[in-house]
């Protein structure tokens, strides 16, 4: 059955990827400005810029680009970056490491908030425990992470000088870049995670627990829990590729080295290829993510294989 829904979803992807890759190709390409331009100035005299044109392949027309391009990706050649000279995928290689290693403090930042939070609003729910734990959540979900991050980075880094400024060369300097990227997801998992306990309290396996004598805190922390995993790890791997997303910014406001700010970098430098490149593959994990989370339903909720 996994193998089945594996094999399924990843023959699915094929088209979602390339539609990701035609419209950035497409979208690149109406943007204003020439990335000539960015290489050699504007003053560069016109029989330099046309040499660089036709080494770069950008004489040809539009459609053959498109057409070479997407034939280099069948092949496994994501292009050459206009800027660095040097192939699109190794220096996406190069940068993943750091978002990953953001990625998963953050991560793990977002779970050890979410769920003590969210059973604490449904513990105690209609209460004032609730609506103080629900609110907090409602602020992690309203607050932007491009504002967030420097109102950190200027009371901790910069009043307080606790922690670094910027980079990930520093002790501590995930800190805040965590803290950014993990709060919005802290706030979607704990509000999760409250109405998935309530529907799972109200359940006749609750209740029959119930009346069988067992306690209410084994009820809550035994058979609840169960049924409220099943959605809430579903909700958590499909943040995973919004927290990928999400690392565009907060890489960005923190200069940290990854995925993200290589995407930026690219964009500023009009390096068509890496652009498309960077955009491909975290829309690859956008994929991912969806895939992992409906092998995660069908494995924790049975009903979902029969269906």
């Amino acid at each position: 059955m996994f193998g089945q829904i594996m094999v399924t979803r990843l023959l699915q992807a094929i088209p979602t990827l390339i539609g990701v890759a035609t419209l950035v190709f497409f979208l690149l390409h109406l943007v204003p400005g020439d990335p000539v331009d960015a290489l050699l100035g504007e003053s560069a005299m016109a029989a330099d810029r046309e040499a660089l044109r036709q080494a770069l392949g950008l004489d040809q027309p539009i459609l053959v680009q498109y057409g070479g391009y997407l034939s280099g990706l069948a092949s496994g050649d994501w292009g050459m970056s206009l800027v660095d000279q040097r192939p699109v995928l190794a220096l996406i290689i190069e940068r993943l490491p750091a978002t990953a290693q953001l990625a998963g403090v953050s991560l793990l930042l977002a779970v050890m908030l979410a769920l003590p939070l969210g059973y604490w609003a449904a513990r105690h729910a209609g209460k004032k425990e609730d609506v103080a734990a629900m609110g907090f959540s409602l602020l992690g979900v309203s607050i932007p992470n491009f504002w967030l991050g420097p109102m950190l980075m200027l009371f901790f880094a910069v009043f307080l000088g606790w922690l670094p400024v910027s980079g990930m060369d520093q002790p501590g300097s995930i800190v805040l870049p965590a803290i950014t990227l993990g709060t919005a997801l802290a706030a979607v998992l704990s509000r999760m995670a409250r109405s998935s306990w309530l529907e799972a309290m109200s359940m006749d396996a609750t209740r029959t627990a119930r009346a069988f004598g067992v306690s209410e805190q084994k009820i809550w922390w035994t058979h609840a829990a169960r049924l409220a995993a099943i959605p809430v790890i579903t909700m958590f791997a499909l943040q995973l590729g919004a927290v990928l997303g999400g690392a565009v910014i907060t890489e960005t406001v923190f200069d940290w080295p990854g995925l993200g700010l290589l995407t930026i970098e690219a964009i500023q430098r009009r390096d068509y290829p890496l652009v498309q490149g960077c955009v491909l593959m975290i829309a690859a994990f956008y994929v991912l993510a969806n895939l992992l989370a409906d092998l995660l339903g069908l494995w924790l909720d049975p009903r979902q294989r029969h269906g």
